[in-house]
């Protein structure tokens, strides 16, 4: 009696399916990668939601004079002052306390650190309301027409950096910090014995994580919009593509980071040395264009930068192909040379 046939599954279907089953058996992977994004959301988007402006603080040195000035300043909703002695208010604007300390006098002086841009900002306020005070008036009438739409707001800006920043984390931590851990175990040792290909073990990874934004990108873009009405002004599926490609980038430089470690101090290491300074310059929680214009050159070939431009691109300016092309070129270089690297570098011991 012939035995029946079993179907043929490929090698790279079976290690993806084992890499799935092993994530979702893993509490705190599921949320680091779906729950985190969206705690982080929800604390920035309501520390930095749409409010009326802060007023400025300030401080008036006692001295003649001191209370006009006082009761100037106090009848303005845009500043808080306090009226201090020159001890106390000196005191005041060294801690932060407030931010500029006006000395009352013929020639009024305003005392203030010229490097914070809230104390240039006080200094403005402050002295047009007391020059108000004054009897000044402007020659040329003048109106305000203020502006606040969808994708001019704070949280706007930070959703897309959030997901670049997760797909980052889910790539570097999810995947080579895993396979280093293997390592340390024996477990991949012991795959040795199987007449399994090394790329088809590592192109299972990068394919899982594909599998994983599948559900990220949905549950992170629908908690924006629900919440702060963040939306998608673009292609959703040119946003599901710009994603999908920087997982695939990040899983590559995961499996590079991995490639050699013997264990999961050294994997700390690497992982943090790579993360760090996309971290910082990447343009996640403030532009990128704030730093030095020496620094541009280096910080526009980053892949968490190019990333988030086009992911911000795609959802705030409601851009086309033809505008990510070229920071999604330079994701897809630094994905197939980490990819093409890994195959080199890996060893099963």
């Amino acid at each position: 009696m012939s035995r029946p046939k079993s179907k043929n599954f490929s090698p790279l279907w079976q290690l993806t399916l084992a890499r799935w089953r092993s994530f979702y058996r893993e509490p705190s992977t599921i949320f680091w990668a779906f729950v985190f994004p969206i705690v982080l959301a929800m604390a920035l988007g309501i520390a930095f939601r749409n409010k009326p402006p802060e007023p400025v603080w300030a401080a008036v040195q006692k001295g003649d004079g001191a209370h006009e000035v006082f009761h100037a300043l106090q009848a303005s909703k845009d500043v808080k002052v306090d009226l201090l002695d020159t001890v106390a208010a000196r005191e005041a604007l060294r801690t932060g306390k407030v931010s500029i300390v006006v000395i009352p006098g013929a020639t009024r002086t305003y005392e203030f650190d010229p490097t914070r841009p809230e104390s240039r900002l006080a200094r403005a306020i402050v002295d047009d309301v007391l020059q108000r005070a004054d009897g000044r008036k402007d020659p040329t009438a003048t109106q305000d027409a203020k502006v606040t739409e969808p994708g001019s707001r704070y949280i706007d800006f930070l959703v897309p950096g959030l997901l670049g920043l997760n797909l980052m984390s889910s790539g570097m931590w999810g995947i080579g910090y895993v396979i280093v851990e293997m390592r340390t175990r024996k477990l991949i040792k012991r795959l040795l014995a199987t007449p399994m290909k090394k790329r088809d073990f590592l192109i299972a990874f990068g394919a899982m994580r594909g599998l994983f934004l599948l559900g990220e990108l949905p549950l992170l873009i629908g908690f924006a919009w629900l919440a702060f009405h963040v939306g998608v002004r673009g292609s959703f599926a040119l946003l599901l593509a710009c994603a999908t490609l920087g997982a695939l980038t990040f899983a590559g430089l995961g499996l590079l980071t991995a490639s050699r470690a013997q264990n999961t101090q050294t994997a700390n290491g690497l992982i943090n040395l790579v993360q760090m300074p996309m971290f910082l310059l990447s343009g996640v929680f403030f532009p990128a264009e704030r730093f030095p214009d020496a620094l541009q050159p280096f910080i526009r070939i980053l892949p968490l930068t190019a990333l988030n431009d086009a992911l911000r691109g795609v959802m705030i300016d409601g851009a086309g192909l033809a505008a990510v092309a070229r920071p999604m070129a330079i994701v897809c270089v630094w994905g197939f040379a980490a990819f093409a690297v890994s195959l080199k570098l890996f060893r099963w011991r």
